[in-house]
């Protein structure tokens, strides 16, 4: 058999080819959502967009006889390291043939560069970092991700583990169908909060939008400050990503929390546009966005992607007046069921409440690591 050929892709034909693969690789797969070919452009341009001003990306092919058998990048996030204080270096955007020469090439040539660059801890994968799709899917392969979710085929971890990469972390996602909600725990413990602190639930103002995604983008960096590999996003980062999500999302299930005025808290939920995007097989022409049009208007479900309380508020039932509202809110809007992911695996307090709300555990995601 012919030696594996690692090639970096930066420019070019190469960059396309990096681009173009999971397309084809995943063709015919039911389960599979082709991403918008100009969102994926849009993430690997360095001169636009602002997670390379705190980050190198390189990206490399795995080649046999010219033929392409995989792809990665690696990652190397300063503000990652400066706030963990660790010498780290991630992995993502892993996508390779049943073979573990290639998936070894391609994890050996991420490594090394990654080495290069002074990290001893290599992670992943992360597309680019936790804050963007990550994790590699372990259980749950019947179904289609949601929106901003992973998906790959069973046999990746067999070949992240046979390369030497051992489970750092899982990350849950869980299943709430609107039938299964506990609203009467929920309304009991929501009450109580809003009484005791104060509260405050109000979707956000869409005629002020940039003034409150700031004042949610400090919210996020504190909220989120503890939890396992996280990293504090710029606030140019913040404002990009909120450009886009503007586009789908529903201001009633974009939740701010405030206690005396001060914001202490916020929620997003976003309908899943992944049941749409499925349907323009990555291309916005030249019927693409009719077709997401189109089939938008059928969309039942949605992601809870954040909830997250100032810590000095976590305990005293905020979350719950969260929950109380997106119920209200989902169910008046036509939803019948939503994902709410990723929680930690050792997040004991979030994943006891969601199930106590009626959320069933349906997906696992693992982030591996290597040192």
């Amino acid at each position: 058999m012919s030696a594996v050929e690692i090639l970096p892709a930066e420019q070019g034909r190469e960059l396309r080819q990096f681009l173009e693969l999971p397309y084809r690789f995943y063709r015919g797969d039911p389960y599979w959502v082709p991403p918008l070919r100009i969102a994926q452009k849009e993430l690997f341009d360095r001169r636009k967009h602002p997670f390379y001003r705190h980050a190198e990306v390189q990206c490399f092919l795995a080649l046999r006889n010219g033929d392409c058998l995989g792809r990665i990048a690696a990652i190397h996030d300063r503000n990652y390291n400066d706030f963990h204080q660790e010498e780290a270096g991630h992995f993502g955007f892993f996508e390779c043939v049943e073979d573990q020469a290639v998936a070894d090439a391609l994890l050996g040539a991420a490594r090394q560069w990654l080495a290069s660059r002074g990290a001893r801890i290599f992670r992943g994968p992360v597309n680019p970092s936790t804050n963007y799709e990550c994790g590699l899917l372990v259980e749950g392969f019947d179904s289609s991700p949601v929106v901003m979710m992973t998906y790959n085929p069973p046999y990746y971890g067999s070949l992240l583990e046979g390369a030497g990469l051992r489970k750092a972390k899982d990350l849950y996602a869980y299943f709430v169908a609107t039938d299964d909600f506990t609203i009467e725990r929920v309304e009991r413990v929501a009450t109580r909060s809003t009484e005791r602190q104060g509260m405050r639930v109000r979707p956000i103002r869409m005629d002020a939008f940039q003034e409150e995604v700031e004042l949610v983008w400090k919210v996020y960096n504190s909220a989120w400050s503890r939890n396992w590999g996280f990293v504090p996003m710029t606030r140019d980062e913040f404002l990009f990503m909120a450009r886009d999500m503007r586009m789908i999302l529903k201001p009633e299930l974009v939740l701010l929390g405030e206690v005396h005025g001060q914001v202490v808290g916020f929620a997003l939920a976003l309908p899943d546009i992944n049941q749409a995007l499925k349907h323009a097989r990555g291309r916005i022409l030249p019927l693409g966005l009719l077709k997401i049009l189109y089939h938008k208007r059928s969309i039942l479900s949605v992601r809870i992607i954040v909830l997250g309380v100032l810590e000095v508020y976590r305990t005293v039932g905020v979350a719950a007046g969260f929950y109380r509202e997106l119920f209200r809110q989902g169910t008046r809007l036509g939803y019948r069921d939503c994902e709410m992911s990723w929680v930690l695996e050792d997040n004991t307090l979030m994943n006891r409440s969601i199930e106590a709300i009626g959320g069933r555990r349906y997906k696992t995601y693992r982030i591996y690591e290597w040192n």
